[in-house]
């Protein structure tokens, strides 16, 4: 996986860019280990051929069916219509070789975790989860890297060797901490100049601030997209324990707070009306969203929103957003 000069570049740190060559045993026993955690319970819960994340549109027509509300009117079956004289609609069989991309956010908030999980392993599982289930069905997988304002392309590719590939540069960014926010826009807006086809985009990301809306939607007028946000509970709420110091891991910037109860309560307050905010823009962007936090079953959530998705796909014939 070669990058270009720029992803080479360093940080401010010193530290060396994106990580190359074979990972490190322990990096490769993690995946192992996330490997046949995820494969285990996806077989449990899905079954069949060409499960992929996102049943899409398609291209090649399949088996006519009676009309539901809310089907594509473009659709109708006119000759199977006026043999039954009732309404039809034709499916289409979802395209095999989709090109996916992973969109995945390891910047210095990334590495923030109170649980055994932090949000950049969190963050790793869930590439894991998409990747794989990607990849099951010959998909070819690309993923874009965020740290900080570093950006790394890993051009796509099928097959599940690509998935470990991109797994093992992923659990080994180059440090960010106080390099700045992640250009989370600016890796979205890499992946709408390299897909030249509609495909299917995941991003991965604590989503951070709003930089990144306008990069989001103009990715939905021409792809399927998932935004898997990470969060750690603390990021919710902070016990009263008097007097702590603080820092921002983006920046640098440290700052002593006395955390009463009713800056607690604040503190609450605020963090509520921020996720309302970011699901809102999320929205607005066209992006359907599963939410994960550090303390909760990642993969459980993962497999819920792929089959409530499938069910709605059969249901309706229609994804919609």
């Amino acid at each position: 996986m070669s990058s270009s000069a720029a992803d080479r570049t360093r940080n401010p740190s010193g530290a060396t860019g994106w990580a190359q060559g074979p990972p490190a045993e322990t990096v490769a026993e993690l995946l192992r280990t996330l490997e046949l955690t995820i494969s285990r319970h996806l077989d449990g819960v899905l079954h069949g051929n060409y499960r992929g994340v996102t049943p899409g549109h398609g291209t090649e027509p399949g088996e006519s069916r009676i009309y539901q509300p809310g089907d594509d009117v473009r659709r109708i079956d006119w000759n199977v219509t006026a043999r039954t004289n009732e309404t039809h609609v034709r499916e289409l069989i979802a395209d095999h070789d989709l090109t996916a991309w992973l969109v995945v956010d390891t910047s210095a908030t990334m590495q923030f975790g109170t649980m055994p999980n932090d949000k950049a392993r969190t963050a790793l599982a869930a590439a894991a989860s998409i990747g794989f289930l990607t990849a099951r069905n010959q998909n070819r997988v690309g993923a874009v890297l965020v740290a900080g304002p570093e950006i790394h392309v890993v051009p796509p590719r099928a097959g599940q060797n690509q998935v470990r590939a991109i797994l093992a540069v992923l659990a080994d960014p180059p440090a960010s901490e106080g390099a700045g926010p992640a250009d989370l826009a600016g890796a979205l807006d890499r992946v709408g100049a390299l897909a030249k086809a509609r495909g299917f985009v995941a991003a991965i990301s604590d989503f951070a601030g709003d930089s990144w809306a306008t990069a989001l939607g103009r990715l939905s007028l021409r792809h399927d997209l998932l935004a898997i946000t990470v969060h750690d509970p603390r990021e919710y709420d902070v016990p009263p324990i008097g007097l702590v110091h603080m820092t921002d891991p983006a920046s640098g910037r440290t700052r002593e707070v006395n955390v009463t109860r009713a800056v607690q309560e604040r503190f609450a307050a605020a963090a509520a009306a921020t996720r309302a905010a970011r699901l809102e823009l999320l929205g607005r962007a066209g992006a359907d969203t599963i939410e994960l936090t550090t303390d909760a079953d990642w993969l459980g959530t993962i497999a819920t929103h792929v089959q409530r998705r499938r069910t709605q796909a059969v249901r309706g014939g229609v994804l919609r957003r």
